[in-house]
């Protein structure tokens, strides 16, 4: 009876050391994001569901300290150390990320999102047209405004490739109208600057009537300080993304629209395609290196069903 509780207890143990064998052998792919803000949690979300599709693989997502080039490289030199096999990063800033970016990408497969890094190793890019999702909030503004106004811009990383990519495409659409942007004003991913920007712009250029977001977070700070100011209404805004704020405004008439992204399928999809691509399918990248993933335009027509489905996705009620 004793070697046989003996031989159970050793079975037992075995069984477990085997289980923890297979968990270690496990590859990790980490989604490495800009900075803190609201709009990653749809992406959050779509890691998740890619997790429960891809059960040989442990899918972390991790946010830097603070929104800093230096600290996010320091982050995913710490992930590479670590071990992990791939690395999804919106990068701070690509351009001074170049020799950061280039020595990750040549130790692990390194995708980029949102803001692009070319001339790096990355293996390829996946996420947005940012000019064209320019092109389209120029079009909001052409629409709201069509008999010209005066913008003002507000981002968070101004020398970032999806914030030039984004003016330029906006730049583009109004040329030749009666709108201008006359300033872009940058907070570095700071919200209590990125509300004071808006602030300061209503007491230094009353001229200004209409104000365009062009980071996820910037379009609510906008809602905020005209609402303070009692100018909500008064001023045209022209947002981007889908914050709640934004889109609690567009369905109220006070936001023209916003163009929104879909970052939850650039968790989804980008951890899938990690994964193909570590098991050696290469077939889905494209010659460019560019996987685009649509934006659109959400207006009072369509932001209730649009909601819900975020909400759905995201898992809320």
């Amino acid at each position: 009876m004793k070697r046989i509780i003996l031989s159970g207890v050793m079975l037992g143990a075995l069984l477990a050391f085997a289980g923890s064998t297979q968990a270690a052998d496990k590859k990790t792919l980490a989604f490495v994001v800009n900075g803190a803000s609201d709009f990653w949690k749809a992406a959050e979300a779509g890691v998740k569901k890619a997790q429960g599709e891809l059960p040989n693989y442990n899918l972390t997502f991790k946010y830097p300290e603070q929104s800093s080039a230096a600290i996010q490289t320091r982050l995913m030199d710490d992930l590479v150390a670590a071990g992990v096999s791939g690395i999804m990063v919106s990068a701070v800033d690509p351009k001074t990320m170049g020799d950061a970016l280039d020595r990750i990408g040549k130790q692990v497969a390194l995708f980029t999102t949102d803001s692009d890094a070319p001339k790096s190793s990355r293996v390829a890019y996946i996420g947005s047209s940012n000019v064209d999702a320019g092109k389209q909030a120029g079009e909001i503004a052409l629409k709201a405004m069509p008999n010209g106004g005066k913008c003002m811009g507000f981002v968070g990383l101004p020398g970032a490739d999806n914030a030039r990519e984004r003016i330029e495409g906006f730049k583009d659409t109004i040329k030749g109208s009666k709108i201008e942007l006359v300033d872009v004003r940058g907070d570095d991913i700071d919200q209590t600057r990125a509300k004071r920007n808006v602030e300061d712009t209503l007491t230094a250029h009353p001229e200004i009537d209409c104000m365009v977001g062009y980071y996820s977070y910037n379009t609510p700070r906008i809602y905020e300080a005209l609402k303070e100011a009692g100018k909500l209404g008064k001023i045209t805004i022209v947002g981007f993304d889908e914050d709640p704020i934004t889109l609690g405004g567009v369905k109220e008439g006070t936001i023209a629209a916003t163009v929104v992204q879909q970052p939850y399928e650039w968790g989804y999809q980008g951890m899938k395609d990690m994964a193909k691509y570590l098991e050696g399918d290469k077939s889905f990248i494209p010659a460019n290196g560019l996987i685009i993933i649509p934006t659109k335009i959400i207006d009072k027509s369509n932001v209730d069903a649009f909601w819900a489905e975020l909400k759905d996705r995201q898992g809320k009620k």
